[in-house]
């Protein structure tokens, strides 16, 4: 007969070694090649990241690089429009009382909506005026255009006033400052955007060259904005009279 231990001596015989061979290294081999697959996975995930990053970066840059308008603007561009409106004689429009009396006395005139030419459902209705000068001018380019394209343009803004620009400039960093030398030519109805969403290319550049043509005739300050979708367009008060030599020359010109 054996003599069986007691207590501590029947734990110590009793304790298991670890386990050897093959079970342990099946254990061993599936662990492995699951943290491998996850590390994988991983560095797939943060490479496939840092690609997207450098995609978007190089995007960026591109468009940076190649959006070089024709009619490009500048703060000199501001300075002339300020000059301009100081030539002519207009004042800003400090507040609603003011630009409602510019209304009353007809120096500032609703923009008509036709075939042609369209309205931001967004403005309001005392934001839809514009000087009687700017009025003629968009009669003619819109007619132009619309014979061309068959299609109508939109104004996307036109007069305001010093406290909606003040707002305005609150979440639009490139927006023109309310007052200064450098002050937005919107204060004075002077100036309407034209909207380019949507726009083809051949309508796209039709309209950059038409206006490119009145601003070699001193008649208009334009610029395309690249933040906001739209042409920046000042009539200039001799646009009046060019348009009006413009017509008698048409008028004493024989058909061939």
């Amino acid at each position: 007969m054996f003599a069986i231990g007691s207590g501590p001596a029947l734990a110590g015989n009793l304790s298991l070694p670890l386990a050897r061979g093959p079970v342990a290294a099946y254990h061993t081999s599936t662990t492995t090649r699951v943290t491998a697959k996850r590390v994988k996975k991983n560095a797939v995930k943060s490479s496939s990241a840092s690609r997207r990053r450098v995609a978007s970066r190089t995007t960026s840059r591109r468009r940076r690089a190649f959006w070089n308008p024709l009619l490009k603007g500048s703060h000199e561009t501001l300075l002339r429009e300020n000059a301009m409106i100081d030539e002519a004689g207009i004042p800003r429009i400090e507040d609603d009382d003011q630009l409602d009396a510019l209304i009353e006395n007809e120096e500032l005139v609703r923009i008509p909506e036709t075939d042609a030419l369209r309205l931001n459902p967004g403005l309001l209705p005392d934001r839809k005026y514009a000087r009687p000068v700017v009025i003629d001018f968009l009669g003619d380019l819109t007619t132009a255009y619309y014979e061309r394209f068959r299609q109508p343009l939109t104004i996307t803004s036109a007069v305001r006033t010093v406290p909606q620009q003040r707002k305005l400039r609150r979440h639009n960093r490139n927006a023109a400052p309310e007052n200064g030398e450098a002050a937005s030519s919107h204060l004075s109805g002077l100036t309407v955007d034209l909207g380019k969403r949507g726009l083809t290319k051949q309508q796209h550049d039709w309209l950059e060259q038409y206006l490119k043509n009145l601003k070699d005739q001193n008649v208009i300050e334009p610029l395309e904005e690249h933040r906001q979708a739209c042409f920046h367009v000042m009539v200039f008060q001799q646009y009046a009279d060019w348009r009006q030599q413009q017509a008698q020359a048409s008028e004493t010109t024989p058909e061939p």
